[in-house]
This record gives structure tokens, C-alpha cells and sequence, in this order.
């Protein structure tokens, strides 16, 4: 009885030992976090719905997070907010406006979720193929990171194109007048 008792205690410890810490992040999180010192600008984050496309371009790096749409852009939003190296430029696809409740269930619940998150940022909305081909293109030589989520509304992801956070396009264009006027 005495080695039963001591085996069974064993078997405990070692599940002990081997379970995950209960306030572990979940691999997508880590992925961002440890991603984003990595990243600078013209790189992309999207936070994607659950129909986007898998990409094969080898500069594309795609993780399911099985989470919702908002949770996701709120988190990468913070992760791109608290960086020294970079700010967002967002785009969205100019369909989704379109996109009715009666064809999409939660589509306006959404927009008006992601327009209060985003609210304060310079949304711009290009056509949904245009995105892809501007991101397809980047891919060739920059980090894409796709996040998808668990999101059932179609047209409903966020771009995010990292911009340098402190160098601005009014200083570029500064010196870049400066060095047309040189010649």
C-alpha cells in the first residue's frame, strides 16, 4: 500500500510540474510580444476574420488565436501603442459598411465595437482585393504577421501597416525637400 501511496504521489507531482501556469499567455500573445521589438516599419499586423485565406508567401507568418475579433486588435493595438519603434497606419476594407446584419449576423454590432476602439486613429478604407495586393507585394521582402480570430463577419480586418513611431512623414518630407534643394 505504502508503494501505491508513493506512486500515486509521484504521478501528481510530475502533472503538477507539467501543467501550464494559470496565468500563461496564449501562444498568439507571446508571438506578439516577442515579435514586436522585431518589427519596424512597412512591416504589417492583421487581425483577421476566420475565413481569411491562408497565404503562401514565405514573408507571411499566419496564427489561429481563437479569440474574438476585438479582443485581438485591442491587444495588438496596446502591444504597437507601448513600442518605442513604431505607430499604426490602420486600413480596413471600404466593404464593410455594406455589409448588412440581415447577410452577416453582428456585422453593425461589430462596426460600431471596432469604430469605438479605433475611433481616435486615422482609419483609412481601401477595397478589400487592393489590401490584399498591397500586403501580397509587401510579403516579398517584409514580416507580415496574420492573426486570425474566431469572427464571423466578412470584410471585418483590421490592417495594421507599422509606421516608424519617431521619425514622422512631416520630418521626411522635410529632409527630403532639403536634399532635393541641395542638388
Amino acid at each position: 500500500m505504502r508503494k501505491f501511496l508513493l506512486f500515486l504521489a509521484l504521478v501528481f507531482a510530475v502533472r503538477a510540474l507539467h501543467a501550464a501556469p494559470p496565468n500563461q499567455r496564449p501562444a498568439w500573445q507571446t508571438k506578439v510580444m516577442e515579435s514586436m521589438p522585431l518589427l519596424g516599419h512597412r512591416n504589417w499586423i492583421l487581425v483577421v476574420d476566420s475565413a481569411y485565406p491562408l497565404q503562401a508567401s514565405p514573408g507571411i507568418e499566419t496564427i489561429e488565436t481563437n479569440e474574438s475579433q476585438i479582443d485581438v486588435v485591442r491587444y495588438v493595438l496596446g502591444s504597437i501603442n507601448n513600442s518605442i519603434q513604431v505607430r499604426p497606419d490602420i486600413y480596413m476594407d471600404a466593404e464593410l459598411p455594406f455589409v448588412p446584419d440581415g447577410d452577416a449576423p453582428g456585422a453593425s454590432t461589430y462596426r460600431r465595437e471596432v469604430g469605438d476602439l479605433l475611433g481616435s486613429y486615422g482609419v483609412q478604407s481601401l477595397p478589400h482585393e487592393k489590401i490584399i495586393a498591397n500586403i501580397d507585394e509587401t510579403s516579398k521582402v517584409f514580416h507580415v504577421l496574420v492573426l486570425k480570430t474566431n469572427m464571423t463577419v466578412p470584410y471585418s480586418s483590421v490592417f495594421f501597416r507599422l509606421n516608424c513611431k519617431y521619425w514622422g512623414d512631416d520630418a521626411e518630407k522635410r529632409m527630403r525637400d532639403k536634399m532635393a534643394a541641395a542638388h
